[in-house]
């Protein structure tokens, strides 16, 4: 029906999860699905300079481009769409992610057609072109803003949200995995990968019920959590890696242990085999129990990533009541992750409203005493955000620097993201190779 690029323009990442590039391969394969001829271009992770953009552009001759945003990766976007309109003048340009999600009216200064601003990104970005398929575009479509001329056209509604069942996983041939492993090599950075060893990320989950208020997925994804099957997990992991050579799995969810039932399920196949990988998840503390912990660790598992925030109880009264852990509770999670051969990585929120920077270097030796990972991010107040923000107003919003105005006062927040760690992770000796090469 169309040509259509899916891409991540060019931009220098503040921070690098392969979880959250699925969106861009996911988005692709459900176009493919309705009918479209589909190339994607992870530009950013790959290190993509401007003269191989434009020989992309230029030869693609693409009726839709597709760009995916994020709430630091805009740096690069006013350039690109440039390249686009000069390059490409036929396509049609839309975009979808996590901050046309949060922030809408942001992209207006920009010149696209589209803007992907509710529900599924690949629902938002199927609508368009299946409209521009039947012919001119004049009015929103569910979920997307539309330009006509000067003027933009609201949403008909609320964008779409499909069912587990209808997701389109990543086709792993088409992801710079090469791209992946290097940024993960450097543990210092505090990158959610596991060095050395290839990664396959699989989409498990959207939405989630724990609501934290500077967190983004509820409000993009909802508070009802949605689900692959077991099967499907399994099927998904299995075919991967009888095409590449992947050593771990990722589960990409935002409360992993959500669905006990379907964990203790999943974790049972697992001990069982074929299909046994070692893997990482991400929950919360809440969430994990003593006895599903020894389940998880005898079924694979190497870390465990929990949201912790912090252990001030000051800072505490800001959190979901499921969120307030005491420092023992910790502690005790900690056991559990030592006694099951897991690495417990913990979520640490630098500048969370009621802490202090005795409180987070406190709350920094529990998890060094305790052999946990530290795993720093600064608060971010995302609801603070306006469409008016410039592009490096709104680069502050990217969980790195503080979002105080340009020109405050210094604050002491910044040795905990970029004063250095030297306790770095050893669990990638837990994961056999199966790549060439590399260190061990």
């Amino acid at each position: 029906m169309a040509k259509i690029l899916v891409v991540w323009p060019p931009h220098v990442p503040s921070y690098f999860n392969a979880g959250h590039h699925t969106p861009l391969y996911m988005t692709a394969g459900h176009l493919r699905a309705e009918g479209h001829e589909v190339e994607t271009c992870d530009a950013s992770a790959a290190g993509l300079n401007w003269k191989a953009m434009g020989d992309l552009l230029y030869q693609g001759a693409y009726d839709v481009i597709a760009m995916m945003n994020d709430f630091d990766a805009v740096d690069g976007f006013e350039r690109f769409v440039l390249y686009a309109q000069e390059l490409c003048p036929g396509a049609r340009l839309i975009t979808f992610g996590r901050l046309s999600s949060m922030n809408p009216g942001f992209f207006a200064r920009y010149a696209l057609d589209a803007v992907v601003q509710s529900g599924d990104y690949e629902t938002g970005v199927a609508h368009y072109a299946r409209a521009l398929a039947e012919g001119a575009v004049t009015t929103g479509l569910p979920g997307v803003t539309v330009r006509e001329g000067d003027r933009w056209h609201p949403p008909t509604g609320p964008g779409d949200t499909l069912p587990a069942d209808q997701w389109v996983l990543p086709e792993v041939d088409e992801i710079p995995y090469d791209s992946y492993d290097r940024l993960y090599a450097d543990d210092a950075h505090k990158f959610c990968g596991i060095p050395f060893r290839r990664e396959l990320v699989v989409p498990a989950a959207r939405g989630c019920p724990v609501n934290c208020d500077f967190c983004e997925v509820p409000a993009i994804f909802g508070l009802r959590e949605r689900r692959l099957s077991v099967d499907a997990t399994i099927d998904y992991i299995r075919r991967s890696y009888e095409k590449a050579p992947f050593e771990y799995v990722a589960f990409y969810a935002p409360t992993f242990t959500l669905d006990r039932r379907w964990v203790k399920e999943l974790c049972r196949r697992f001990i069982e085999g074929p299909v046994s990988p070692q893997w990482k998840c991400a929950t919360t503390i809440p969430h994990l129990s003593e006895e599903l912990v020894a389940l998880m660790g005898e079924a694979g598992c190497v870390r465990i990533s929990v949201g912790l925030e912090t252990l001030e109880p000051d800072g505490q009264g800001t959190l979901p009541r499921t969120k307030r852990i005491e420092e023992e509770r910790f502690r005790e999670l900690a056991r559990w992750c030592e006694a099951a051969g897991i690495e417990l990585n913990a979520f640490v929120i630098i500048g969370l409203p009621g802490t202090t920077a005795a409180g987070a270097a406190r709350t920094r030796e529990v998890l060094r005493d305790t052999g946990a990972r530290f795993r720093p991010t600064v608060y971010t107040p995302l609801h603070e955000m306006t469409p008016a923000m410039t592009p490096l107003e709104i680069s502050r919003f990217n969980r790195q620097l503080t979002s105080a105005p340009l020109g405050a006062e210094s604050t002491d927040v910044y040795d905990f993201v970029f004063g250095g760690d030297d306790r770095l992770t050893s669990v990638y000796k837990n994961i056999p190779r199966r790549l060439s090469g590399g260190v061990s």
